[in-house]
């Protein structure tokens, strides 16, 4: 079964100094192994409480969360945030063949079911939401919210965005991704880009021509902190992220589990447990106008959209995004 390896993949281990000193990230680490790996994953709060499942998505991992988390445990919950393997504190296979959703999926499941999470609030963003929402199709008594953030479930009739395109062919080969990271810079550069806090002309053209890039005061613990899962791997630590975007249905239907989202897809559509969208506006790999069709498509689900937030509004934004979720949940308990 994927996700249960008849013998280990070969993989490497970040050493634990990676991760000292990160900024706003206090939590302690925690392991299980699934399929004779190690998978990390944040447990903060109240352990009777209710849980809040976090899930993250390429090239990111539970550092993504750190003030939903702050912000949901201060609340009462019990948050859990796992870093899928080949990211942030997990193990890092190095044979690409090894990844695919359903073998994510597998392990995230093992998570679920070993932890015996249940009264669980769900956020998925990015590849968070097919890796996600898949256990609430397979386990829904586990389940009694569901937190949707900038992310899809593959189906017919679904139209991948010119960003998701340019996004899959950055990663192959000839890429821009894929023949600079790691060599030239790191997937925290990328993502002080992506959530705006640097301008690519001054963090990515510096970094192309070898030089170091010039960084607003403050991004740069942000960017280390993007960086730490795969500095000092080298090429082969990298393998995970790489694969994420050619497991996109639209490029590969079968490693993406493209039949499995969309049976999932109408599974979640006709759920009766609390939904709610809360959506970065400014997302042109997810734009909002998508993020409003599928809340359409369940009657009783809220939304809520941050206009100023993109694709990573977790990062940018997690404070607004745990207010939102703790509001909209008030609402219904006392409904």
């Amino acid at each position: 079964m994927p996700g249960v390896a008849e013998s280990t993949p070969p993989f490497l281990r970040t050493p634990d100094d990676n991760f000292a000193g990160l900024v706003d990230f206090p939590f302690a680490p925690h392991y299980l192994d699934v399929g004779r790996l190690r998978m990390h994953y944040v447990d903060e709060g109240p352990p009777d409480g209710p849980v809040a499942l976090m899930l993250h998505g390429m090239p990111t991992w539970a550092f993504l969360y750190r003030s939903v988390i702050a912000a949901m445990a201060d609340a009462g919950y019990r948050c859990v945030a796992p870093d899928h393997i080949g990211f942030g504190r997990s193990d890092k296979v190095t044979d690409e063949s090894w990844y695919d959703i359903s073998r994510h999926t597998a392990n995230l499941a093992t998570l679920v079911q070993t932890l015996d999470l249940r009264d669980v609030t769900l956020f998925v963003q990015d590849w968070g939401g097919p890796i996600g929402l898949s256990q609430v199709a397979a386990m829904p008594e586990r389940f009694s919210r569901l937190v949707i953030m900038n992310t899809w479930l593959h189906h017919d009739g679904y139209e991948y965005t010119p960003a998701i395109r340019n996004w899959i062919a950055q990663n192959q080969p000839g890429g821009l991704f894929r023949d600079n990271v790691p060599s030239r810079f790191g997937w925290g550069t990328l993502l002080v880009v992506g959530t705006r806090r640097a301008d690519p002309r001054q963090a990515l053209f510096p970094a192309l021509q070898g030089e170091q890039p010039v960084l607003p005061p403050g991004v740069d613990a942000v960017r280390a902190a993007y960086d730490a899962p795969f500095a000092g791997l080298g090429d082969a630590g990298v393998t995970g992220p790489r694969q994420f975007p050619l497991c996109i249905p639209v490029h590969d239907h079968v490693r993406g589990n493209g039949d499995a989202q969309a049976a999932h897809f109408a599974a979640i559509n006709t759920t009766s447990l609390p939904v709610h969208f809360v959506w970065g506006g400014a997302d042109d790999v997810f734009p909002s106008a998508w993020g409003h069709r599928w809340h359409e498509l369940i009657t009783h689900s809220t939304w809520d959209e941050i206009p100023d937030a993109s694709h990573f509004l977790q990062d940018t934004h997690g404070e607004e995004v745990a207010r939102i979720v703790l509001g909209r949940a008030a609402k219904t308990a006392s409904g």
